[in-house]
Formats: C-alpha cells, structure tokens, sequence
C-alpha cells in the first residue's frame, strides 16, 4: 500500500478529449482544485477524428437556421429516442460554445464576409457546421489543450483509470496506473467525471484507435451506475476500405457535404433507391433535383447521399451483400468528377493526404473505395441532462461515453457540439457539488482488492494470449453484432462472450510491469467484454429497427419501443435489463419535430420505392 503513488483533488477529470477538457476548464474556472487523467498523451484524443465539423445553428450561411430547426433535426435524425432536454440545450448553447472556442484562439474557415463559415453534412437540414477544412477536432482540441496548459490545470498523461473508488454509495475517487512504469496510483476526488469515449476496439472494423476499450462505461457500470440505449451503434457509412492497413479509417463526411457523391461498381448513384418515406417529404426525388440542390438550396431540399449515417450504412451494406460493391468489399466515393481539384486540396486536405499517403489514391482524380467502420455508440452512462450527473453521487458523465442526446443515431457534427455543451455542464457541477463537499474518505481496503485485481494477470496459471482473445471478439462483434442483427445470431454472439470471459480470464502476461502492453490489453479485455455483453443483450431485448439498430427479424420501427429505452445495470456481477420510458417531449416543443410515424428501415436490401411523399 505505501508503493501506490497518490493524489488529491476536488475534480478529477478521466479523459483528455474535447469534452473532458472542457469540463476541467470549467471546474477549474469556477474554483475547484482539478486533474485532467489520459490514457494517452495529451492532444491525442479521438476528437481529432472528428473532422467535418461543429454542428451548431449561428446562421451565418442560411438566416433561416435556428436553435428550433437544430432541435428538430437531432430529434427526427435520433429517431425521436433521444432526451429531449439534452437535445434542446444541445440546440441553443452550442453557438455560444463555438464562439467561445474562437474567442479562445479557433481559427475557422471564413465566409466572404468574414464570418465562421459552415458546410452541409447529413440529416442538417440547413449548412450549419462550423470548420477549418477537414481538420475541425484537430483545431478544437489544440485550443482546449492550449487554454487547459495556460490556466495550469493538472494533466496525468498515459494514466489508466481502471476502477473508481466508493465512500458508501458515492463516488470518492479512482484507481489506475501508469503506462509506462506500471506503478499504481490513487486519486481521491469529491467529484469524478467520466470523458472517457467509446467501444469501438471491439468490433473489426473500426475508425477508433487503441484507446478506446469501454473504459468508462464499463467502470461506471460496475460502480453501480445506470446504462442506456447501449443497442444503438453506429456504423459511419465511409470508412477507408483499401489498404487493409488502414481498413476502417474514417473519411469525413465533409466530402459529401462538398458535393460528393456514392456510386457502386457500375457507376450507378445508388441512394435514390434507398430514400426512406420517413425522409422523401423533405429529400430530392431525383438526380436532377439532387444536382440542383448543390446550386440552389432555398428549396430545403437534401441530396441522399447526405441522409443520416444510419441510412447510408444501410444502403452501403445492401448494395455489397448484393453484389454490387467494389473488388474490396465497399463502394465508391466520389467527388473527383464534381469538384476542381484546387477545390478539393483547399477544402478537404485531409482526406487529399490520407489517401495520397495512404492508399496511393489522389482524391481530385479517382474515386475513393469506402465501407462502413464502427464509429461511435449512441449508448452510454445514463446521465441528467442540465448536470450530467449519473445515477452514482459524485459521478458524472460527458461526451460519448454518456447517453441521450443523440438517441438511437447520432447527426454528424453534433459530436463536437455535444463535447463542448455538456463537457461544460458536466464541470459546472462537478465544482459545485465539491464546494458543497466537505471531504470524501478513501477507504484503503478497498484500494488493496483493487490492487490485487490489477496484479492477477501476472499470477495466473493460463496460456491465453490476450491479443488472440480481442481479435476472436472483433470477429464475434463484426460478424453477429454488426449493422444488421437477428434474435439468434445475438443468442450466438453472447454464447462467444461467455466463452471469451472465460479465456480472458486464463490470459498470462509475463514480465514485469514496465512497458508492458500485454499485461494492458489483459487489463482491457475485461471491459471489452463486458460493455460488448451489454451491447449484445440490449439489441437482443429490442425487438424493432430504429437508427443505428437494426434486426432483419423485426425490420420495421415500432412505436411502443420507439417510446422506452432499454437500461442495463449490474448486480452481484450480473447484468440485468429493463425497459424505462423516454421523458415525454412538451407540447411546445413536439410541435417542433411532429409525430414518430416512420414507415419503414431499409435493413437487408431491398432498396424502398422511389417517388410519392409522406
């Protein structure tokens, strides 16, 4: 016990992303003694891959954009499942967020005029994201990192979080160590804030980094905190597909909110089969209409190649399994026969380099090859939507690893909008309840067990290979609980899971604690697993397709599941799930978005009717 290095504060901060530093900017703002802990270094956030854009209704580019318009675009494109309360303060705050991020030093592409500059992306009914080129979160991140650095707020780099620590039935702290020594250490704190991101490393294909193991979800679920909607997954419809090296790497949606365009093998624009009546009333019908759209966009009109990311996965994933994909498996994406090749370098340098570098792929030229990579999980740690507190005292939640704002599908650009809102919020009160806090005690047994946990990996009798167990997960995850599910594939996938626990817990690490990545991945596996296991179930339990969700055996949406969200809790180490209804929207503001009256989900192939209103 006198070997674990520790520390105390009013606000510990896990995760180093757009929304954890913005919670310790906060926090630190309003008094608080705060600490920033990353598993990685600083600056190396998976915000950096969110590069379209930030969503946020300043109208600058189209007058008639507004909170209320914002509002009913994150609902409708959430399939009305988000927390309406999130969503509406998400709308109106996060043009102030955004200004505040230039104020801070953001340097964002200039309308004429000399105004932030926002581009089209899909499911926004108006231009709205605010961006430098395809480098937004890289640009975000450098200014929240540079304000966090200058306000001289503690940073813990390469510091694992494993466990948060419990005084009684409130959070007092956490447990992790460090990366590169493997020394333990101990941070007591009167209020914690989870910002610790996704799941992604789960699945085969993904557009996330190493990172991202469920770490917080999982931790906050075994503390005792609530999860919802952890079934809603989502599958970014353009993922690099060529080399298989960098499969999965995002290809910003930016490219199509600058005029690009899905075709399938035979050059075909694929997405005018796949126009979904719940979208046709507002979507061009046709690829006349479509062309004109770029020209002129006072008819509020969308091309569908920019309907939301469930849409277009779908589509992708209809028009491969049908034969219609490239040599690789994907599709093309093209903006090379659209846009000047001046354009492109100056509008999506990015995406020129990547592929340049990448796949030997000059964008203004050819076409890029793209398929669908697990980007992002709507679900999450349940969390009140003005504090973003968890259902734990002392715990709170921001970013993607908290639930409800975005429903069962997440808009594009309304990532980093989300990071800055409720990254915000969440360090508002985390401060607050520490001012109201007196002291929080660490209990030392506590801290020991802990210890043991994180040590047993060394002192097992097993053979197991922790990097064959994880990629035997991917594979049960990509190939059973994928874009399109079925009742016993799912059934299959959590008969896997439990087979995987049991491998994971015969996995040996040799060596010593310094610089050693297998006794981490070791470590992962269990949250892996675990956050996968309530994936699994939560999908298994809702039986309808809505958003990100999709089950072949129950294809359409169904209203009375469009009404609950599915909660996951542990006890006694097993998970357990319920059903809980969604808040009721006011009045006021369900005139906003109308009713939920979707009439179907492409899931398998066949491409919807075109033609007709709805």
């Amino acid at each position: 016990m006198n070997d674990i290095e520790r520390h105390d504060y009013d606000v510990v901060v896990v995760g180093a992303g757009g929304a954890g530093l913005r919670a310790a900017i906060e926090a630190h703002a309003r008094g608080a003694r705060t600490a920033v802990v990353c598993k990685s270094l600083l600056g190396k956030a998976h915000t950096v891959m969110a590069e379209g854009g930030i969503a946020a209704a300043l109208a600058n580019v189209w007058k008639e954009d507004n909170w209320k318009v914002h509002f009913r675009d994150t609902m409708r494109g959430g399939k009305l499942l988000n927390n309406w309360r999130m969503a509406q303060l998400h709308a109106q705050e996060a043009p102030d967020r955004v200004l505040e991020l230039e104020e801070w030093g953001a340097l964002f592409d200039r309308t004429k005029d000399g105004l932030i500059l926002q581009r089209d992306f899909g499911g926004h009914r108006y231009a709205r994201l605010a961006h430098v080129g395809d480098r937004t979160g890289l640009e975000m991140i450098r200014t929240l990192q540079d304000h966090v650095v200058a306000q001289g707020i503690d940073v813990f780099m390469e510091c694992t979080v494993r466990h948060l620590l419990k005084d009684g039935d409130r959070v007092s702290g956490a447990i992790g160590y460090w990366r590169q020594t493997g020394k333990l250490v101990a941070f007591a704190a009167k209020a914690v804030v989870l910002a610790t991101g996704g799941v992604g490393k789960a699945w085969k294909i993904t557009s996330n980094s190493w990172e991202y193991t469920g770490d917080g979800i999982a931790m906050a679920l075994e503390a005792g905190a609530d999860l919802i909607d952890m079934e809603m997954t989502q599958f970014h419809p353009t993922g690099m597909v060529w080399p298989p090296s960098v499969r999965g790497l995002l290809v910003t949606e930016g490219v199509r909110g600058d005029g690009g365009t899905l075709k399938n093998k035979s050059g075909e624009r694929f997405m005018f089969k796949y126009i979904p009546d719940f979208f046709r009333a507002d979507t061009a019908d046709t690829e006349r209409e479509a062309d004109a759209w770029y020209e002129d966009k006072r008819n509020n009109r969308r091309t569908p190649d920019l309907l939301p990311r469930d849409e277009v996965a779908r589509a992708i994933n209809s028009e491969v399994k049908a034969g219609r994909g490239t040599e690789h498996g994907g599709v093309f994406l093209d903006i090379a026969s659209r846009r000047p090749a001046d354009y492109i370098r100056r509008r999506l340098p990015s995406m020129y380099h990547q592929f340049k570098e990448l796949a030997d792929v000059d964008i203004t030229k050819e076409a890029m090859e793209i398929g669908p990579t697990l980007h992002y999980i709507m679900g999450g740690i349940r969390v009140d939507p003005d504090t973003e507190a968890t259902t734990l005292p002392g715990l709170y939640a921001a970013g993607e690893v908290a639930a409800g704002m975005h429903g069962a599908n997440r808009l594009g650009g309304n990532s980093l909008s989300d990071l800055l809102v409720f990254g915000r919020r969440a360090g508002l009160a985390a401060a607050d309840l520490a001012k109201r806090t007196p002291s929080v005690r660490i209990d030392d047994a506590q801290i020991g067990a802990y210890a043991d946990r994180l040590a047993e990996p060394f002192q097992r009798s097993g053979n197991e290979n922790p990097y064959q167990v994880q990629a035997d997960l991917q594979e049960t995850m990509h190939d059973l609980v994928g874009i399109i599910r079925t009742k016993s594939e799912l059934e299959e996938a959590l008969v896997r899971l439990e087979r995987l626990r049991a491998r994971a817990a015969r996995v040996r690490v040799s060596g010593t604690r310094r610089y050693n990545p297998g006794w981490h991945l070791a470590l992962d596996l269990d949250n892996l697993i675990g956050v996968s296991e309530a994936v699994a179930r939560s999908a298994l339990l809702r039986e309808e397709s809505r958003g990100g969700h999709t089950r072949e055996d129950f294809p359409k949406p169904d209203p009375e599941w469009g009404k609950r969200n599915v909660v996951v809790r542990q006890r006694d180490g097993r998970l357990e799930l319920a059903t809980e209804p969604i808040p009721s929207v006011p009045d006021e503001l369900r005139g906003l978005i109308g009713e939920d009256k979707p009439t179907g989900q492409v899931a398998t192939g066949a491409p919807a009717a075109v033609g007709g209103t709805s």
